[in-house]
């Protein structure tokens, strides 16, 4: 049996009112610890339907989904991590299996919308041929096989991002600076697992349409933070990993490991509020 571990939920939201009432309820308290929803300046009511469901907030401060989640990062609680959009796109549906599988151990667990019947109802032809570009990309500068390396919907222990070194804006740059975009982390966590030979493995999940709001992703900002992240690992980037942080180190690991890195996954089955801003308020 796989050890026990505090999963936390952690919901991205920037006005996504009719997502949040209509995906958030579907989401089960049993199935994670704690839900943290992190906010970029939402002013449509989504902060005060989290807040009114005892869900803990963080509003960032700097604009970016990869800065909201360095600055948040310290109020997870959980020793796994669960990355969700309440936007439509992720199926509440598909968590138990997501969490199940990793925590058996991977260092990576990625809800593909590309693999063994799975679909994206969301993609249009420019992300599609994104999405499908980079993750063949990785796969072959990287030799692994990927068949969505870009999903958002994913779980890892919540010390990942420390051994991958997401959070230095040196990986980042000068990429962001040239775009004059901050992007996200997807494509440089799924490489870096694989660089450093890392376990990983995929649950398949289909892509529901957006319901409401706008969609965040400036697509051709994002895209060349991608391709100059992608490229300047393959030819530049040969720093190790970093240390396990000591708070969360081991907490994940397996009775029976995982065997290879990359490992298909399993087949199966389909509090109080708290805000934080900088810091908790009181």
């Amino acid at each position: 049996m796989p050890l026990r571990v505090k999963t936390t939920l952690l919901v991205w939201t920037l006005n996504e009112i009719q997502g949040m009432r209509l995906v958030m309820p579907r989401v089960r308290r049993e199935w994670v610890d704690q839900i943290l929803v992190m906010d970029g300046g939402s002013t449509d009511g989504t902060l005060e339907f989290a807040r009114d469901r005892g869900y803990q907030i963080y509003r960032q401060v700097r604009p970016g989904l990869r800065t909201g989640r360095a600055e948040d990062w310290k109020h997870i609680e959980g020793d796994l991590v669960v990355t969700f959009q309440p936007d439509g796109n992720c199926l509440p549906e598909s968590l138990p299996e997501l969490i199940q599988t990793a925590r058996k151990g991977y260092d990576l667990v990625v809800i593909s919308r590309y693999t063994r019947g799975a679909r994206s109802d969301d993609d249009d032809t420019v992300t599609t041929f994104g999405n499908r570009m980079f993750t063949s990309m990785i796969n072959l500068l990287f030799r692994t096989h990927f068949t969505d390396a870009m999903s958002g919907y994913r779980a890892y222990p919540r010390d990942l991002p420390h051994r991958l070194r997401l959070f230095e804006d040196e990986s980042y740059q000068p990429f962001e600076r040239w775009s004059g975009v901050v992007g996200s982390w997807e494509s440089l966590m799924s490489l870096r697992v694989a660089k450093y030979g890392l376990t990983w493995a995929e649950v398949p999940g289909s892509e529901p349409a957006r319901i409401g709001g706008a969609r965040k992703l400036r697509i051709f900002g994002w895209g060349f933070n991608y391709m100059g992240q992608v490229l300047k690992d393959a030819l530049i980037e040969h720093r190790p990993p970093a240390r396990p942080s000591r708070r969360s180190a081991g907490s994940l690991v397996p009775v029976s490991p995982p065997t290879s890195a990359g490992s298909p996954a399993p087949s199966g089955p389909r509090t109080s509020a708290r805000s934080f801003a900088g810091t908790p308020d009181s």
